[in-house]
């Protein structure tokens, strides 16, 4: 939760003014993504206001005080430094919207005088659109995030009936998600046509395209790749892993453990423990350079990168090598869920000593994964793919894997990456040693 103190401000007018909060010792600025009210609209206490965009997540300010939105000082795509006016709330003030909706009350009255004359005859017609109004209050009076009300409206989905999870009862992104993965069916409704964009420059065919400004977390991803490539010595070696051993542990002990747990027994436990107990041996791929010095790392903070609607995002499970694969299980799982729904926060994604990052999930069957600064090494998991395999002398189908290690060559040596990729595919393929830290 964002740290407000110190940044709301009353005027002699009671205004409360709107700040952008502390958000990270790293962190100085951000842009504006989108406000969620006008001015003019109510806001009530805490009610989720304008969105920012940082180098690393988005976030959403809430309003300090119930009232209406009197002013807005930044505007969308406006970059803002901490503490930075964002705009004025006058406390206490009555909404014009209720007032509109207490109007439709004297028309019904006046409906009924004139009902037993003849010129008045025209006049119910009016009324009759009042009816649809009960049902279109009772969907506004729904408490939802920002993210979800957007998400809803895409997929067509009727807020009431969608049971929120959040605080207070508030409909999140995940709640949306939730429903339409239990076959969620939305009527069908009319979808209005978009005027296309007006061309711009020379661009041939610029009537058939379409400009959207990059989030600020887009352009950060951008600029961070662009930066490892040009400043680490990127080298990838691969290999391959058997996955039969794992899976039939999986297989046979999935049930128990999700009983015993609470939470499924999935890959990535499996080569968070493999990966660190090879950082152990090979002390190098968990090391990073700053200037001329070489800073060895003797603790394991792992990366796990998760897919966002936007971006990529690497949160970070801390002392992973004190940690069970239940505890890497339901951490991971956590950090899932809350990526979808915006609320990592930045102190979760900071700090990692290595990365994995599994393509497998998408379909990806080979891939070279870059590195994320200052770390020296990310490892690419894949996808399980039965291929034929010489086992003991017989040809076999097998589950494999491939593996590929990205590490900075300026200071992990080839042999080095070699010997931890090699040390990673011993664990899995015999993931006794694991328990035994072999």
């Amino acid at each position: 939760m964002p740290d407000y103190s110190g940044l709301t401000k009353k005027s002699a007018k009671m205004s409360v003014e709107i700040h952008v909060p502390q958000m990270g010792e790293s962190v100085t600025e951000a842009t504006i993504g989108q406000w969620f009210k006008k001015v003019g609209d109510a806001v009530a206490m805490d009610e989720p206001l304008v969105e920012l965009e940082t180098d690393k997540v988005t976030l959403e300010v809430n309003a300090p005080a119930a009232g209406v939105l009197e002013e807005i000082i930044a505007q969308e795509g406006d970059t803002v430094e901490v503490g930075a006016l964002l705009g004025r709330i006058k406390e206490g003030a009555a909404a014009p919207a209720p007032a509109k909706a207490e109007s439709p009350a004297p028309a019904k009255t006046e409906a009924a005088k004139p009902a037993a004359t003849a010129p008045a005859a025209p006049q119910p017609a009016p009324a009759a659109p009042a009816a649809p109004a009960a049902p279109a209050q009772a969907a506004a009076d729904v408490l939802v995030m920002p993210s979800a009300r957007k998400l809803a409206e895409e997929k067509g989905i009727d807020l009431t009936r969608i049971q929120g999870t959040g605080k207070g009862g508030r409909i999140t992104r995940g709640d949306i998600l939730a429903a339409l993965d239990k076959g969620y069916s939305a009527p069908a409704r009319p979808v209005a046509a978009v005027q296309p964009a007006a061309p711009s420059g020379p661009r041939p065919e610029a009537e058939r395209e379409e400009r959207v400004r990059m989030t600020r977390l887009r352009k950060t991803i951008a600029q961070r790749l662009k930066d490892a490539q040009n400043t680490a010595a990127i080298l990838t070696t691969y290999n391959e892993v058997d996955m039969t051993n794992v899976m039939d542990i999986r297989a046979r002990f999935k049930e128990q453990f999700q009983k015993r747990h609470g939470v499924k027994l999935g890959f990535m436990s499996f080569f968070t423990r493999a990966v660190v107990q090879a950082l152990q041996e090979i002390p190098a791929v968990n090391a990073e350079i700053e200037g001329d010095e070489i800073i060895y790392k003797h603790y394991y903070h792992i990366g796990v990168a998760v897919g966002t609607p936007n971006g990529l995002v690497v949160p970070v499970l801390r002392d992973a090598d004190q940690m069970s694969l239940a505890d890497i299980e339901k951490k991971i799982g956590d950090f899932g869920k809350r990526a979808r729904e915006g609320k990592l926060s930045l102190a979760e994604m900071q700090g990692g000593t290595f990365t994995i990052s599994n393509g497998g999930v998408y379909g990806s069957l080979m891939s070279s994964p870059i590195i994320n600064p200052p770390q020296s090494g990310i490892l690419g998991m894949h996808k399980i793919q039965k291929r034929p395999m010489d086992v003991n002398g017989e040809i076999r189908l097998r589950p494999m894997m491939y593996l590929a290690l990205s590490y900075d060559h300026r200071i992990i040596d080839g042999a080095e990456a070699v010997t931890f990729l090699v040390r990673v595919k011993e664990c899995l393929e015999n993931p006794e040693r694991l328990l035994l830290g072999l």
